[in-house]
C-alpha cells in the first residue's frame, strides 16, 4: 500500500473513533496464501451415461441386494438410483453441489432415498473401502491416477466397472460393446 493512501485511510480510521495502532494492526495482519482456500473444480465436465450402458454396467458387475454401489463421479445419480432400484445400497460421489442436489432430487423421484447416499467430495480423498462395485465415467487421465487409490482401498473381489475408458496397462477382465459405448470390467485383485 502507497504511504499516501495510507495515510488518508489512517486519518479516516481516526476520525471514524478508531485508534491507529489498532488500524497498523490490521494493516499488518495478511492471511497466508496457503489458508486461503478455493473450491476446488469438477475435473470433467457432466455427460450423463444412457440408461442401456447402465445397465450393461450394472449387470456386468453382477449386481445384486447384497452389493454396496459407489459411483465416482456421479453427476445426477443415475446410476447410484439404478443400483438401488436393484437392490443395492448404493453411494455417489461427486465435486459438484448442483449435482449433488440433483441426484438426491432424482433419488426421491424414484423412491429409493432409504438405499443411496450423495456425497459431495472430492473422489480422490473419499473413503471407498465399503464398496464391493465401484462405478466410473471419468477420463482415461484420472482412472490412471485414481487406480492406486482403488487399489490401496478396495477389497480383493471388488468389482470396477468404467464407462468408456480404460485404466491405461490395467488390462480388463471383460470389454462390453453396447450402445456405441464401451464398458471395462475388472476385479480387484487378492493382495
Amino acid at each position: 500500500m502507497t504511504r499516501g493512501i495510507r495515510a488518508v485511510l489512517l486519518g479516516a480510521a481516526v476520525a471514524a473513533g478508531v485508534s491507529s495502532s489498532r488500524v497498523a494492526c490490521a494493516e499488518e495482519r495478511q492471511v497466508p496464501a496457503a489458508s486461503v482456500q478455493t473450491e476446488r473444480r469438477p475435473d470433467v465436465i457432466f455427460v450423463p451415461t444412457r440408461e442401456l450402458v447402465i445397465e450393461a454396467m450394472l449387470k456386468a458387475a453382477k449386481v445384486g441386494p447384497n452389493d454396496v454401489v459407489y459411483d465416482l463421479g456421479c453427476g445426477d445419480g443415475r446410476i447410484v438410483v439404478a443400483a438401488a432400484k436393484l437392490g443395492a445400497r448404493a453411494v455417489g460421489i461427486d465435486i459438484d453441489p448442483q449435482r449433488i442436489k440433483e441426484a438426491n432430487e432424482n433419488a426421491a423421484r424414484n423412491g429409493v432415498t432409504a438405499k443411496v447416499d450423495f456425497r459431495q467430495a472430492d473422489l480422490f480423498e473419499s473413503d471407498i473401502r465399503e464398496a464391493t462395485v465401484v462405478t466410473l465415467y471419468l477420463l482415461p487421465s484420472l482412472n490412471v491416477k485414481l487406480r492406486p487409490r482403488l487399489m490401496e482401498q478396495l477389497r480383493p473381489g471388488t468389482r470396477i466397472v468404467s464407462h468408456d475408458f480404460d485404466m491405461g496397462d490395467w488390462a480388463p477382465e471383460q470389454t462390453i460393446a453396447v450402445d456405441g459405448k464401451t464398458v471395462y470390467v475388472w476385479t480387484i485383485p487378492q493382495k
